[in-house]
């Protein structure tokens, strides 16, 4: 199962400018592209989802991946941290809150 971040930790990874962790978005491209978290990059959860991530972001199995979707309520990227897993990726991170959590500590977004 993968292991929970919160707001306040992931916006001190961006704040850090590391390059050590990849946060991903796994709604739609429409939502990604109308309001996303900073440095996130866009893998919708869809049939393929693993493949898709690893097209796209190209990450060692052991690197940090933190995914969110809209809120507590979205299951898509609890289901996107499970296919991770099981995939052989070992440091997989939920963040729970996604979008609405990020709104509510009052951060801004990257988008249109």
């Amino acid at each position: 199962m993968a292991k929970q971040i919160t707001t306040e930790e992931v916006k001190k990874r961006i704040d850090s400018n590391s390059k050590d962790y990849y946060l991903v978005d796994v709604l739609m491209q429409n939502g990604y592209n109308a309001r996303h978290v900073p440095t996130a990059k866009n893998v919708p959860y869809a049939p393929g989802f693993v493949e898709a991530f690893e097209k796209k972001i190209n990450s060692p199995k052991d690197a940090e991946i933190i995914v969110y979707c809209a809120s507590s309520g979205c299951q898509l990227s609890h289901l996107a941290a499970d296919e991770l897993e099981k995939a052989g990726y070992t440091n997989v991170y939920h963040y729970t809150d996604g979008l609405a959590g990020w709104q509510s500590a009052g951060h801004e977004f990257e988008g249109q």
